[in-house]
């Protein structure tokens, strides 16, 4: 039997049109597994009809009735029924099969949440952003994010309103869809290397929000990145770090970032920023706070205030 009759039969007996793009646009590794999945249910079904009926008026020699006869021949009579429900089944398999395999734009948010496995404060920015507009106010309205998966958090603070967002990307982007190719294309997120200086003059955003990033850097290279942070924003620099003890990616992560994450305690973190020269932004961890309590929000990830460059 020609293979494409075969998948149009399929089709007619699971109620797809003939014409539906669900199976007719098959790659050919699908056709393949369609075609095995045929030559199964051909063999299966030619050995369950080769088989010869029972005769139901055999006796048994000692005049009785043969045990179990009538099972056999009820069973004999469903054997076409059988088959085309396996048909049936199979079809519904393969179409699972074609559209697990179909991918699709949305997969390039949804997903995110998590680094290869690991815990990630990229999600995080997302949950805060109530907060963080409570906190900043104004402040808010030109957001430059730096971190991994930074097209995730550009997305969403493009739906907001009044508000403009920016990304840097730190690392290669591996298998993005649709949407984020389009934001590197119009330049609203960048691929740069943040130990190096930042592609943009002083002030350039009124707000820098960073997450995950510093945590694969040595300290000798913060010493350059935080820096350039404070540098290109106006209004402040919010961190999002990691807490000592989560959970992060193990083999993946080497690969990607060069180095596995260091999860530094937050006291390591704020004697950083004073051997930086880097000011702890009070009134909007104040504000951030307040806005927490308030919200019953409560953050997976630490964050950080710091003020920009004067």
């Amino acid at each position: 039997m020609n293979h494409r009759v075969w998948v149009r039969g399929v089709k007619r007996r699971i109620g797809v049109s003939a014409h539906s793009e669900t199976i007719t646009d098959l790659g050919r590794d699908q056709e393949i597994y369609l075609l095995g999945v045929h030559f199964r249910f051909e063999w299966f079904i030619d050995i369950i009809m080769s088989r010869r009926p029972v005769n139901p008026t055999r006796r048994s020699p000692d005049g009785g009735s043969l045990p179990f006869v009538g099972a056999i021949q009820s069973k004999s009579r469903s054997s076409p029924l059988l088959s085309i429900g396996l048909v049936v089944v199979g079809a519904i398999l393969l179409i699972g099969y074609c559209y697990s395999n179909s991918g699709g734009s949305s997969n390039d948010i949804k997903g995110l949440s998590k680094l290869e496995g690991g815990t990630s404060c990229t999600p995080e920015v997302i949950r805060a952003l109530p907060i963080l507009k409570k906190a900043y106010g104004d402040s808010m309205h030109k957001i430059l994010h730096v971190g991994p998966d930074t097209c995730y958090v550009v997305s969403n603070l493009l739906k907001e309103e009044e508000t403009e967002g920016w990304g840097i990307e730190p690392y290669e982007l591996d298998d993005v869809g649709a949407n984020c190719k389009s934001l590197v294309r119009k330049g609203i997120v960048r691929v740069a290397d943040i130990k190096f200086p930042l592609p943009y003059r002083a002030k350039s955003f009124s707000l820098v929000i960073v997450s995950d990033a510093l945590d694969y850097l040595s300290p000798r290279y913060l010493n350059k990145t935080l820096p350039e942070l404070a540098r290109v924003s106006a209004d402040g620099v919010v961190v999002f770090a990691g807490y000592p003890g989560q959970q992060r990616t193990k083999g993946g992560e080497v690969a990607k970032f060069g180095r596995p994450a260091k999860l530094r305690s937050s006291s390591w973190w704020i004697r950083f920023f004073v051997q930086s020269n880097l000011e702890e932004n009070e009134g909007a961890g104040k504000k951030f706070e307040q806005a927490s309590t308030k919200r019953s929000y409560q953050p997976a990830c630490q964050v950080f205030h710091l003020k920009s460059f004067p």
